[in-house]
């Protein structure tokens, strides 16, 4: 790391990436590590400009909760505590932290504001903070002093004396706390001096330099799909290397109507080296006859492994693979807590590097989604690709819940154009996060006409989300889904019933399976 950084230490805390987010929005780039990574901290790494602890389900009364040694950060980085990082620091220097009287969770206001300490320079009285904890920090060691109070917790904040320590007990990252944005910048700007020059123009610059020096003048082959996610990695790495990426668009006949033909037009326009290449029929013979969700995408990826390095190979002296791996993944993957039980297996190709034998170059695994668009646009990237909606990597194919066929997939095509464009059209389209049509396993009774129907039913989703983590289902208007839902059971030969899914994430997951 050359970027002046803010490390965050995650205790397992819910709100950990919220942090991150906050300081992001501020132009300065903070990385997020699990708390006993802090063995590895060395006084001498000048571009960390601070340091914060994050809550924690655990208690620090509890055997075998998060204990790290602190004589790694005091005195040498600013650092704040939060929740349950503020009661470590006191806990660690033998103050008291008691179970609540009575669980300490929602808004709260600080009726007491040491309005001269720099990590609360300007607050309002009476700011309006968040707490979700369940002990409490009674009594104080001799040099921490209280800078903040509500009416039922003593120590909502404190600094140690003569070092640039701070603890507070409630969540400045989350939107309840109404100037937590404040007090983080006090802490990021302020205590830490941090220049907030981390903005996606610096980031590109930076980024293909960094491109340059790796790869030299070795080639790199890079599978797009279609997505932000590929697409902004594959301009990243031509505008550092140029003609030495080769690209892959593999067609698995599972892609949006029309969409293999207008997605590989907009990367030619780009400048891309893009290879097309048509493997649907390969896709569909594995399906055959395959209901379970994981079975298909464990076939759909393997297959298309398959294919991606028999076109690789015709590529000579291939050095490298490019993967469009963003942020979110980095983190889940080295998590206090390990790697996630799995909901579903991740739509990234699994095994591919160690079968091709390559070196991996990850020029997005910094970012947040929402940052590899602001990217994109400093790429000068096509708002076409850029504003589209996620897309699963194992496509259509998990939007049929049951086998797959060549008839369903062209049913689920028709009724996603239909309800896509229809969002287009109303101006909705970039008020939703994400949009899906999914083919049920259930038919239904209709009348078309005077005759009686028998036929598929189709569920609508539509969510807003900022990084798909969690997602809300969209309030569409009425009108609008009446119309959509009557242009689909006219036009799509086969659906007679439509619904619309008003689930949200959690307890669901965007898709269904």
């Amino acid at each position: 790391m050359t970027q002046e950084t803010i490390l965050i230490f995650d205790f397992g805390s819910q709100y950990t990436q919220l942090i991150a987010r906050r300081i992001r929005e501020m132009n300065v780039y903070c990385e997020i590590l699990p708390y006993f990574e802090i063995l590895n901290l060395s006084s001498d790494k000048k571009n960390i400009k601070g340091i914060i602890f994050s809550g924690s389900p655990f208690s620090v009364r509890d055997a075998g909760s998060p204990a790290p040694p602190l004589e790694f950060i005091l005195k040498k980085f600013p650092l704040l505590g939060i929740c349950y990082g503020a009661q470590y620091i006191a806990h660690k220097f033998k103050g008291l932290v008691s179970p609540s009287k009575f669980r300490e969770y929602g808004r709260a206001n600080l009726n007491s504001i040491d309005s001269k300490n720099p990590l609360l320079k300007n607050l309002k009285s009476n700011s309006q903070v968040w707490m979700s904890h369940g002990d409490t920090i009674v009594s104080l060691p001799k040099n921490f002093k209280i800078i903040a109070c509500t009416k039922d917790v003593k120590v909502a904040g404190f600094k140690i004396e003569n070092e640039n320590t701070y603890g507070i007990q409630f969540h400045p990252e989350v939107f309840h706390t109404t100037e937590g944005g404040k007090i983080l910048q006090n802490f990021v700007v302020g205590i830490c001096g941090c220049k907030q020059s981390w903005t996606p123009d610096s980031f590109v610059e930076t980024t293909v330099k960094e491109l340059k020096n790796k790869i030299g003048n070795d080639k790199v082959v890079l599978g797009l799909s279609g997505g932000v996610d590929s697409s902004v990695a594959a301009m990243l790495l031509h505008k550092a290397i140029g003609k030495n990426l080769f690209c892959i668009f593999v067609d698995n006949g599972l892609l949006r109507k029309n969409e293999f033909a207008k997605v590989l037009e907009s990367y030619l326009n780009m400048g891309l080296n893009v290879k097309g290449v048509d493997a649907g029929k390969k896709f569909f013979k594995g399906l055959q006859k395959v209901s379970d969700p994981e079975q298909k995408r464990k076939i759909i990826g393997k297959i298309f492994i398959d294919v991606f390095d028999i076109e690789s190979r015709k590529i000579k002296n291939v050095k490298w693979l490019a993967q469009g791996t963003i942020y979110p993944d980095v983190i889940e993957s080295k998590s206090v807590k390990g790697p996630s039980a799995t909901i579903k297996s991740h739509h990234n190709v699994g095994g591919l590097p160690e079968k091709m034998k390559l070196k991996i170059v990850e020029p997005l695994n910094t970012l947040f989604k929402d940052e590899v668009r602001k990217v994109g646009r400093a790429l000068k990237i096509p708002d076409v690709i850029l504003n589209r909606h996620p897309f699963p990597g194992p496509g259509l194919a998990i939007r049929i819940i049951s086998d797959v066929t060549e008839e369903k997939v062209k049913i689920v095509q028709e009724v996603d154009s239909i309800f896509v464009e229809g969002l287009k059209k109303e101006k909705l389209y970039d008020s939703v996060w994400q949009a899906a049509a999914i083919l049920l396993p259930v038919q239904s009774v209709g009348v078309m006409g005077d005759e009686r129907t028998y036929q598929n039913v189709v569920a609508l989703r539509a969510v807003s989300s900022t990084d798909g983590m969690t997602a809300d289902w969209c309030h569409l208007p009425h009108n609008f889904l009446a119309k959509i839902s009557n242009e689909i059971i006219n036009k799509v030969k086969g659906v007679n019933r439509v619904v619309y899914d008003i689930s949200s994430k959690p307890p669901a997951t965007i898709e269904w399976e």
